[in-house]
């Protein structure tokens, strides 16, 4: 059975933290494909700096294709909106039978979990990988990394955010090395986030 890493976020856009983080994790676990799931325009995010689903999903189509064991999906797009991680993972699970799927989230997601939706059902039947971010202040364990299904990697923690990323591109400001050289390029010369 393929194991398939499941990476969900707005991409907005994709940057080097992605990639190191999506290659740490394929290299130092039993994932055979790290998939980055591409979100549709979440009703609660400010419209304004969010590019089109389409613009988001060629950035990272871009940022991958030279990494034969990551892909860019885009099954959120023909999904009910909003989307729910559960009802993805429900699909893909249908769609793909003999794969199983794990699900990639950031460590200050973990202690909002059990407000997902049908969160118990997520931890019972999904591997969760949660990777390291840095914190305001104290760091603390959370009680659901003793749940069996999830478990914490030592991937670096990368101090690099795509709303910096926007900024620095609306004050005129050089973002190359903050971006794979694909989507620099894709984005240099356009009018995106100015």
């Amino acid at each position: 059975m393929k194991k398939i890493g499941l990476f969900f976020g707005s991409f907005n856009p994709i940057h080097i933290g992605h990639l190191i983080l999506a290659n740490y994790i394929l290299e130092n676990s039993d994932m055979d494909e790290l998939w980055f799931v591409v979100s549709p325009q979440n009703p609660f995010k400010d419209k304004k700096s969010l590019l089109t689903d389409h613009n988001r999903l060629d950035m990272v189509q871009l940022a991958v294709k030279n990494y034969p064991k990551m892909r860019a999906s885009n099954v959120e797009f023909s999904l009910p909106k909003p989307s729910y991680t559960i009802d993805t993972l429900t699909y893909l699970k249908e769609k793909y039978p003999n794969y199983s799927f794990a699900l990639i989230m950031g460590e200050d997601n973990l202690d909002s979990l059990p407000k997902w939706k049908n969160a118990e059902k997520l931890m019972s039947d999904y591997q969760i990988i949660v990777y390291p971010r840095t914190f305001e202040g104290e760091k603390k364990d959370s009680e659901y990394l003793q749940h069996e299904n999830i478990s914490m990697v030592n991937a670096p923690i990368i101090e690099l955010s795509a709303t910096e990323i926007r900024n620095m591109l609306k004050e005129g400001k050089n973002v190359r090395p903050m971006l794979p050289p694909e989507v620099f390029e894709y984005l240099d010369g356009s009018s995106f986030y100015k």
